[in-house]
C-alpha cells in the first residue's frame, strides 16, 4: 500500500488527463456519459467492449469522436451475411509483375476497430474477429502479424432486428469485458443533440492523448492497489452465480443454467482498478466493485428455462447477488 502512496500524484495526473478527454468529447457527444465512460474503462484495461442499441445513436461518431482526441487510427465495419474472414483480416494478391504473392491488410489493421452489427455475420467471420482480439494477432495464409497497440474492439448489435442474424455464441461473449446497453436521450439531452448537429457541426477536436500517455495511464491502472478483502468479495460473487445457496440466495437455485467464468473475475478487478483511477484513488474499493458489476457480469449468464417463465433478467439476478453479498 505504502508504494502505492507513491503514485498518488502520477494518478492525479492520470485522472485530471481522462477529464479533459471526456470534455473534449463532450464537444460531440451530449448524452451517453455511462457509454463514455464505459469507453474510458474499456481503453485503459485493454479489453474489448460490446455494444447494445438501437440504430441512430450515434454509435460511430462516438467512437470516431473518441479516437480523433487519442490520434488512434479508427476503422468501421459493417458486417454483412456476405461478409468473408478475408475481408476482415486481408488476403493474399497475386502480382503479376513480380510474378508472386502480396499480402494485403484490410480494416482489422488499425487501433480502435468498430465491429457494427456484429450479429450480421455467419460465425466464422465472428471467430476471426474473436481470434483477433485474443491473440492480438491475425493469420493470412502462412505469415502472422502482431497488431498495432493499443488494438481494441467495439461490437455493436441490434436488438429490434433478427432477420438475417447470427447470434453471438455464450462463450464468445465471454470475450468481451463490458456490455453496455444504451438508451435514447432523454428529451433535453436529445434538443441539445440537435442544437449540436445545426450549429456546432464542424467544431474542431484536439488531441488530448497520444500512444504514450495512453501506454502510461494502462500501466498506472495495473498499479492501483486490490486488497484481501476486495479479492475475496469479487470471488464471493462470482462463485455466488454457480452455488447461490452457499450465499442464502436460495431463489437463484433453479434461475441460472451456466455460470461466470474466472474471466469475469479478472473484468471485474481490471475495471474497478480503472473507475478507481478516474476517482482519483490508487485503492479499490467495494463501491467500484458494485458500479460496473452489472456491465461485466450480466452478458455472462445464462439463465435457464424457470428464470424466462418467472420473467427475471440477467440483470435482477446480478443485483441480487450483490444486494446479498456482504463485504468482508
Amino acid at each position: 500500500m505504502t508504494k502505492n502512496l507513491d503514485i498518488q500524484n502520477d494518478i492525479i495526473n492520470a485522472s485530471n488527463k481522462i477529464k479533459e478527454l471526456k470534455n473534449e468529447i463532450a464537444k460531440k457527444i451530449v448524452w451517453q456519459s455511462e457509454m463514455i465512460d464505459s469507453l474510458l474503462i474499456w481503453l485503459f484495461a485493454q479489453w474489448h467492449i460490446l455494444v447494445e442499441w438501437v440504430p441512430w445513436l450515434a454509435k460511430t461518431l462516438t467512437i470516431d469522436t473518441l479516437s480523433k482526441t487519442l490520434d488512434l487510427w479508427f476503422s468501421r465495419i459493417q458486417f454483412t451475411p456476405d461478409l468473408l474472414p478475408s475481408d476482415l483480416i486481408g488476403t493474399e494478391i497475386y502480382n503479376s509483375k513480380t510474378m508472386d504473392f502480396d499480402i494485403k491488410k484490410w480494416p482489422i489493421f488499425n487501433n480502435f476497430i468498430l465491429a457494427d452489427e456484429i450479429n450480421r455475420a455467419p460465425s466464422k467471420v465472428q471467430s476471426a474477429l474473436l481470434e483477433a482480439m485474443s491473440e492480438k494477432q491475425v493469420t493470412i495464409w502462412k505469415d502472422s502479424f502482431i497488431l498495432d497497440k493499443p488494438f481494441i474492439v467495439l461490437a455493436t448489435q441490434n436488438p429490434i432486428e433478427q432477420t438475417g442474424t447470427y447470434k453471438l455464441p455464450e462463450a464468445q461473449l465471454d470475450r468481451f469485458m463490458l456490455k453496455v446497453n444504451v438508451d435514447y436521450p432523454s428529451y433535453d439531452e436529445e434538443k441539445e443533440m440537435y442544437k449540436k448537429n445545426l450549429w456546432y457541426d464542424n467544431e474542431t477536436l484536439n488531441k488530448i492523448m497520444d500512444k504514450k500517455d495512453i501506454f502510461l495511464i494502462q500501466d498506472l491502472v495495473k498499479k492501483v492497489f486490490i486488497s484481501e478483502s476486495i479479492f475475496d468479495y469479487v470471488t464471493n460473487i462470482i462463485d455466488a452465480t454457480r452455488n447461490p445457496s452457499k450465499y442464502n440466495i436460495w431463489e437463484l437455485e433453479t434461475y441460472i443454467s451456466y455460470w461466470a467464468s474466472p474471466r469475469a473475475w479478472l473484468s471485474l478487478l481490471n475495471a474497478s482498478r480503472v473507475i478507481a483511477l478516474m476517482n482519483e484513488r490508487s485503492f479499490v474499493i467495494p463501491e467500484d466493485i458494485k458500479k460496473i458489476a452489472l456491465l461485466v457480469l450480466s452478458h455472462r449468464i445464462v439463465l435457464s428455462y424457470e428464470a424466462m417463465v418467472s420473467e427475471k433478467t440477467e440483470k435482477d439476478i446480478i443485483k441480487n447477488i450483490i444486494e446479498k453479498i456482504n463485504i468482508v
